[in-house]
Formats: C-alpha cells, structure tokens, sequence
C-alpha cells in the first residue's frame, strides 16, 4: 500500500464532514499509544504549557528513579529510554522553551544520577551531545532568554 503524502491527506480531509473527522481521530488513537499521547496533549494540556512542562518533569524524575543500576549496560539503556521518552514529549508540544526546559532538566537528573555519570563513558558522552545540543537551541532564542537559559547551561557546564 503506497502512503498518502501530507497534501493529499490535508486535500482529502477538508472534504469531510466534521463527524467523520471525529470518527477518523478516534479510529487513528486506537492503534499507537503516541497517537492517543498526542490527541491528549492537543486536547487537554496545549493550553497550559507551564503544567504540561511540570508534569513531563515529574515523570522523568520518576523514571530516573527507576532506572536499573546492576550493570552499566542496563544504566545506559535505562537513561536512553528516559531521553527517547523526553524528545518524544518534545515533539508533542513543538515549543522551543519547553524542548529546552526538558532537555536542561534531564541533563540535571543525569548530573544527580547515583553512581555518577563519570563512571560511564556512554552516558557522559550523551550528557555533553544534550549540552551541546541545548547551547544550538538556545542560540535561537531571544536575547533575554539567552541570557537566562546561559546561566543554567553554566551551572549544568561547571561540574564537568
């Protein structure tokens, strides 16, 4: 079965009725659990950004708290999961202060990370790709903002 390209579908759902677009989004969230996160996130929280942002903080920080640390293999795997999960969140709000907010706040709980991240070479690398790739994103931003995310991103440099 040959895809729709994104024109074609946005050409064909404006010729249905508001019903059966209804019907078309509770179908699509009943396959995939990011179909139904995203429906979610559009829905109930797009409006209050700030919650959105807390709640994706607290669920992070949970998950740190999860993370097996018997091996360094299971150490990284559990810390990727954790970042796939953040960059996911990411893309549901596609909000550029809130992807920076995220991505500061795991490399935070991964500088607080029990055994040290120092130990393991895979993760320290990893925290120093999301550094570098928050200074990118912050560069894009406003002065003031600039300004602000700069002085995080040195408290999160200096330990390492």
């Amino acid at each position: 079965m040959k895809t729709a390209t994104v024109k074609e579908l946005t050409r064909e759902l404006q010729l249905r009725s508001p019903g059966e677009l209804l019907e078309l989004c509770l179908r699509l969230s009943k396959f995939k659990k990011e179909n139904k996160e995203l429906l979610t996130y559009l829905l109930f929280e797009a409006f209050d950004e700030a919650s959105y942002v807390e709640g994706v903080k607290k669920e992070i920080g949970a998950q740190f708290g999860l993370v097996n640390r018997k091996s360094p293999f299971l150490v990284k795997k559990g810390v990727r999961k954790i970042l796939l999960n953040t960059r996911k969140f990411i893309r549901y709000s596609q909000n550029k202060q809130t992807e920076i907010d995220l991505l500061m706040y795991f490399c935070s709980q991964l500088k607080k990370f029990s055994p040290g991240i120092r130990r393991y070479s895979a993760l320290l690398n990893l925290y120093n790709r999301e550094l570098d790739h928050i200074i990118k994103k912050v560069a894009l931003l406003h002065e003031d903002l600039q300004y602000d995310y700069g002085v995080e991103l040195n408290e999160l440099k200096i330990a390492y």
